[in-house]
């Protein structure tokens, strides 16, 4: 499927709602438990470390998701500097933040020069910067 303003976000459906949907269920039933637990004065220790846990996952998921894509906007940085440094002998303009930047990427070579530099003189948000470009060229590898 071609990639274009509307289609380039990317969901997995296990991951964005099954997981945190079994979290929040998770939760929900370990806090109810923790309550019995409390109001009956019997099995607190397993009742506090199974909240404990659920929050743990929940914690996990949430930078586990937060580190990659730092890391990858790290190096979507990275790329499309060197992409800005073999057109025009120049890094990028250091007023773009990296969100522009980010939505740079998908513009083609043409695009790309004039949109970053419009994009920094005007300060443009990312979504006006992707609703700006033409010729889209897609990213399938961002996760």
């Amino acid at each position: 499927m071609a990639q274009n303003y509307k289609s380039h976000v990317r969901y997995v459906p296990l991951y964005h709602i099954v997981l945190y949907v079994l979290l929040l269920l998770c939760l929900i039933t370990s806090s109810w438990n923790l309550f019995r637990a409390l109001s009956f004065h019997s099995g607190r220790l397993v009742a506090v470390s199974l909240v404990g846990l659920v929050l743990i996952g929940a914690i996990l998921a949430w930078y586990s998701r937060v580190f990659a894509l730092k890391a990858q906007d790290r190096a979507i940085r990275a790329e499309e500097n060197i992409r800005h440094l073999a057109l025009t002998g120049k890094l990028l303009d250091k007023r773009l933040h990296l969100s522009q930047i980010i939505a740079l990427r998908f513009a083609n070579d043409e695009e790309f020069l004039t949109l970053a530099t419009k994009a920094a003189e005007e300060g443009m948000k990312a979504s006006d910067i992707k609703q700006a470009i033409r010729d889209w060229k897609a990213d399938y590898h961002r996760v």
